[in-house]
């Protein structure tokens, strides 16, 4: 990295800003460099929530002028890429481990957990609701077997959720490995 270890402070303030983080996380993706031009654009695509072929001018412009003025200089300046302004290259320096519980982990595809713990919610309101009416095949009886159901799908979601969210999840020996 530099002549220096970066300490955890330093690590914080340089990762405190998305724009730093999804620029070294864009450069991870490209083999560790890249020209100024096609990072902006992605980091556009990024902020905005659409495809690099949507990016506005304006979008484009706003975040060419933050990191040719700021974020690439700090990057530099720590001793995490190599930029030079003239030629508009940037290379990440080795050593970039150190840093990699600081990137965000999921840029583009980030899973609707959401929806499916509504779906998942809505269903159980739904069999609660038969249940009680003891509408169909939903009776007193059976409603303690279809509410323990319910749960364990709820458990299994917010697992795989968990899961999916820690890809280098060490599982014990008799679970294969990610």
């Amino acid at each position: 990295m530099s002549e220096h270890e970066l300490t955890q402070a330093e690590l914080f303030d340089v990762f405190s800003n998305a724009r730093r983080r999804r620029t070294v996380q864009y450069l991870k993706r490209q083999g560790g460099d890249c020209d100024l031009a096609p990072l902006v654009e992605q980091v556009a695509a990024w902020e905005n929530e659409i495809s690099p072929d949507e990016v506005t001018r304006t979008q484009r412009r706003r975040v060419y002028i933050s990191l040719y003025q700021t974020h690439l200089p700090m990057l530099e300046e720590h001793g995490i890429v190599d930029w030079d302004p003239d030629d508009h290259a940037i290379e990440l320096l080795p050593g970039d481990d150190v840093f990699e519980p600081y990137l965000d982990q999921r840029l583009e595809d980030d899973r609707p957990w959401h929806r499916l713990y509504m779906s998942v919610t809505s269903l159980g309101v739904v069999a609660l609701t038969l249940s009680w009416l003891s509408v169909g095949p939903l009776t007193a009886t059976a409603a303690p077997t279809i509410a323990l159901a319910l749960c364990l799908l709820v458990l299994a979601v917010a697992v795989a959720q968990h899961v999916s969210r820690r890809p280098r999840i060490d599982l014990p020996l008799f679970f294969a490995s990610r």
